[in-house]
């Protein structure tokens, strides 16, 4: 059903055998078909025996450090990463545990904290953290512990580059953090029932109150004091349709963080398409272990599949040329094009057959190319389309 997408020759890119590679095109090629996470559903979609096919993926997570090959997706050439938590219900796991309670305070599953880099307006993943109320003994606190470590996790390999998160992640001991690692952040401010206070000084005497009104003019503050304690800068915007304002907290020029955060990647398209296309919320592992290496390849997965999609999306819907796919720029596209209405991993598993076996060869020719620069840091640029 996949054979044109090759995901062997994909797959030997990253894995450091042509073994390995060859086995995990195969478990790939059946999470693609079977669209699901589950070892029972790929297994049945695998060549062969079911029961063989079951086994060997078994073996596989439990033998390959699959985290490691994701983070070999990282785009060297990203001006920024991107972190975002989603929260995957298991309502039926009681005795899973790693599963715990999730924000509503009664169903059960847990957090998975992606980061990511930005490619011409989708997410990239490349490195992730799970955890849960029952992983962690305080959940208050234990929390952001569980954050720092995503960060921590590929401090080396994200070197200078910016930070980007939202609201979850405005908090003191956050941000202190990351001043203390020396990593650079625009995070959007949590302006809940209890924000945040700022102040002119360190004292905390002088109260500063965050202001704006709807069509005003970006509001700038430098070096105030965050709760007393850390130097930031802050800056807000109230642009029209919106409800209530925008505020950016950052250790950048504020000018500069706002126009980060403007081109912030939407990673919930990427979390839409894996839990409605590949229905990542229906993973089911005993073992947390296990879970964090299912995940790292139906991440790895999703990142082949969405670049073929893409480059699908451009032919299908922007009358680009096979040969000419270009996965760095956006195409040049009428605002009312269906090309703004599908992701690039809908049409793939959905739509792909609108286009003939030789156009979906090259245009597969082309994504290996894009694919390959981006493993070995060639070339690879940035854009985001908002």
């Amino acid at each position: 059903m996949y054979k044109f997408m090759q995901i062997k020759k994909f797959a030997k890119v990253i894995f450091d055998s042509e073994k390995t590679a060859e086995k995990a095109s195969r478990i790939m090629e059946g999470m693609l078909k079977a669209r699901s996470p589950r070892i029972s559903d790929v297994a049945d979609q695998m060549v062969g025996n079911e029961a063989v096919n079951y086994k060997m993926v078994q073996r596989f997570l439990k033998h390959e450090d699959l985290q490691e090959v994701l983070q070999r997706l990282f785009n060297e050439e990203a001006e920024f990463v991107i972190g975002d938590p989603t929260e995957i219900e298991r309502p039926g796991a009681k005795r899973t545990e790693y599963v715990g309670t999730l924000s509503d305070g009664h169903t059960k599953g847990f957090w998975m904290l992606t980061l990511a880099t930005p490619l011409r307006g989708r997410a990239l993943p490349c490195h992730f953290v799970t955890y849960s109320s029952a992983t962690i003994n305080d959940e208050a606190t234990s929390r952001n512990l569980e954050h720092q470590r995503a960060v921590q996790g590929i401090k080396a390999l994200i070197g200078d580059r910016i930070m980007v998160f939202d609201r979850e992640f405005s908090y003191l001991g956050f941000l202190l953090k990351m001043d203390s690692e020396q990593i650079k952040y625009v995070i959007r401010l949590n302006q809940g029932s209890q924000p945040p206070k700022f102040y002119y000084d360190a004292r905390g005497k002088r109260e500063l109150k965050l202001k704006i009104a709807p069509g005003d003019e970006p509001k700038i503050y430098r070096q105030v004091y965050y709760q007393g304690v850390l130097l930031v800068n802050i800056v807000g915007v109230w642009e029209a349709g919106f409800k209530s304002p925008l505020w950016i907290i950052t250790n950048l020029e504020p000018e500069e963080g706002l126009r980060i955060y403007k081109l912030r990647t939407k990673i919930e398209v990427c979390f839409r398409d894996l839990k409605s296309l590949l229905h990542l919320h229906q993973i089911m592992n005993k073992s947390r272990t296990y879970l964090e290496k299912a995940l790292a390849l139906i991440l790895i997965t999703y990142a082949i599949a969405l670049l073929v999609g893409e480059a699908i999306r451009d032919v299908r819907l922007a009358n680009v040329a096979p040969n000419e796919v270009d996965l760095h720029n956006p195409p040049e596209t009428d605002k009312s094009s269906k090309w703004f209405s599908f992701s690039g991993l809908f049409l793939l598993l959905k739509r792909r057959r609108r286009l003939d076996a030789r156009t979906l060869r090259q245009i597969t020719y082309a994504v290996f190319a894009i694919f390959s620069d981006l493993v070995f840091g060639k070339n690879v640029r940035s854009f985001v389309r908002c």
